[in-house]
């Protein structure tokens, strides 16, 4: 994890003066789409987690310098929400372009990708010279954010390619790389990301001392709960990772609706452990 002071205060440049006010604040209603939110629960907030303010500086500098950025982590961790929350934080949404393809893509299909996120007219050439004048004009154009989920899934010819438009990009390009933990030794065989990217970020769930912060802070469901019993619940079903808590909330509200009760206590949250059964979710 990136924590030298100019790291610090590009975090402070994406977050603003929530970046300062300690552990798991509070960003206003406006700072992110509620759409970001894993099943958009009414009412879930989004928290400066040490995973969000990690990816908002290292994210910032890789911008400023239009250089690659690699971001690690197991399923439900925050990868993606922060990458997303933080690119759309930097610029006008324009910026950010999402790259969404099959399993196993070629370069083909990257062309596919790009032409619709970067919302060019009609349907993208087949001719692979065509395809790529119109890409390159339009990454040229402004500042971009290009991210790319499942990043160790790309074959050798997909990075290839992914190093094609970066270095053919006048000063480079801003290119975010989110994959699992398990797939960095794949990432780091990559010869050219050795050369081309600004940081490698390895994100941790929260820790089950931080769990008792951060859980009145993301939802207001969980104020008032006990935190033995919100630690209990964490080590069943959520190991820390706020994707799952996102389910183990939708859940409660639902539980909570037909009880009609205000607190959730430790027999309703038992009850909905076993309806998650086990906490199978990522």
């Amino acid at each position: 994890m990136l924590t030298d002071e100019s790291t610090e205060f590009s975090a402070h440049s994406v977050w603003g003066e929530a970046a300062a006010a300690g552990p798991f604040a509070v960003l206003g209603d406006d700072a992110v789409s509620p759409g970001l939110h894993f099943l958009r629960v009414e009412g879930m907030r989004t928290l400066l987690t040490p995973a969000m303010l990690a990816v908002g500086g290292a994210l910032a500098d890789a911008a400023a310098e239009r250089r690659f950025l690699c971001v690690l982590g197991d399923a439900g961790v925050g990868k993606t929400f922060a990458v997303h929350a933080a690119a759309r934080r930097l610029g006008d949404g324009g910026q950010l372009v999402p790259l969404e393809f099959r399993a196993q893509p070629a370069p083909a299909d990257l062309r596919t990708a790009l032409h619709r996120a970067l919302a060019l007219p009609g349907e993208a050439p087949a001719d692979p010279g065509a395809a790529d004048t119109l890409i390159r004009h339009a990454l040229a154009d402004r500042p971009r954010i290009v991210v790319v989920e499942d990043a160790h899934r790309l074959s050798a010819s997909c990075m290839e390619y992914l190093r094609f438009l970066h270095d053919g990009a006048p000063g480079g390009l801003c290119v975010v790389l989110i994959a699992a933990r398990r797939g960095e030794r794949r990432l780091r065989a990559q010869r050219m990301l050795a050369t081309r990217t600004a940081g490698w970020l390895g994100l941790q769930p929260l820790t089950r001392v931080q769990i008792p912060l951060a859980l009145p802070a993301l939802h207001p469901v969980w104020q008032g709960v006990d935190p033995g019993d919100l630690m209990a619940l964490d080590a069943r079903l959520a190991g820390g990772a706020l994707r799952r808590w996102a389910v183990i909330t939708h859940h409660t509200r639902q539980v909570m609706a037909r009880a009609q009760v205000a607190v959730p206590d430790g027999r309703l949250l038992e009850a909905v452990a076993d309806r998650i059964d086990g906490g199978r979710c990522t």
